[in-house]
């Protein structure tokens, strides 16, 4: 399938939009899910990353990204830097884009991407029926979950048909990753999408005693005007720092 440039933009913009809303789900689990606290207690892990924004991206930390996007045969990669101490959109400077400088139009159509989360976030809820310990091996357990119907807010309504899985490493007790897979066609900001798989990647800073995203990876086959288009993108994360 060959795209136009106009296609590839709103890919990626749709995407970044995507990403914001499952980073925002994903946080927003709430406790109170007896097979897999059973599981929890066994293995001494800690109950607190089902609690809401123990895995939000982080609001006070500046950190810089790679956002590497395929959409058909086009690929583009940004490289960009948040610095939550500035103001409004100026929080994000794009550095380049495919290996060169910014322009003006590039950086605005990236900020104007950027979504705000929502303050309110406790508020969505899984339903607790749909939880189930997937998985345990000696190294780790999988867990998973559904989102409650008629809970979620309208930008996240698709996460009805998707499952999510957190994967936990037994040695360390600590979280790796997080995963959301569609079960069925789902509608996300105005596209179709038959394959939607995420992937969002941890790791555990002892220092500052919370969670930072590595990676986020999105997998999706969408359909626009009757035809089908593969979209991947992968989202690094890096450089940390409190402001």
């Amino acid at each position: 399938m060959k795209t136009t440039k106009t296609t590839q933009q709103k890919f990626r913009k749709e995407v970044i939009l995507i990403l914001a809303v499952l980073t925002l789900y994903v946080s927003s689990v709430m406790a109170q899910k007896s097979a897999v606290m059973h599981a929890f207690s066994n293995y001494n892990i800690d109950a607190g990353i089902l609690n809401p924004g123990r895995l939000q991206q982080t609001e006070d930390y500046a950190f810089d990204i790679k956002q590497r996007t395929l959409a058909g045969n086009k690929e583009k990669v940004i490289i960009a830097k948040f610095t939550p101490t500035k103001t409004s959109d100026e929080r994000w400077d794009v550095v380049s884009v495919d290996g060169k400088p910014a322009s003006k139009g590039e950086i605005s159509t990236f900020r104007k991407t950027q979504v705000k989360q929502p303050a309110n976030t406790s508020d969505m809820q899984t339903d607790d029926g749909s939880f189930r310990v997937e998985k345990e091996t000696a190294d780790y357990l999988v867990v998973s979950f559904k989102a409650a119907e008629g809970a979620l807010a309208k930008d996240a309504a698709f996460m009805k048909d998707c499952r999510s899985y957190l994967t936990i490493n037994l040695k360390t007790k600590k979280l790796e990753k997080s995963e959301v897979l569609n079960e069925k066609s789902v509608r996300i900001k105005g596209l179709t999408a038959e394959k939607f798989h995420v992937v969002v990647t941890y790791r555990w800073d002892e220092t500052e005693n919370r969670y930072f995203i590595t990676s986020e990876n999105v997998d999706m086959t969408l359909s626009i005007v009757g035809q089908k288009a593969a979209v991947q993108t992968t989202t690094e994360y890096r450089n940390y720092s409190k402001q």
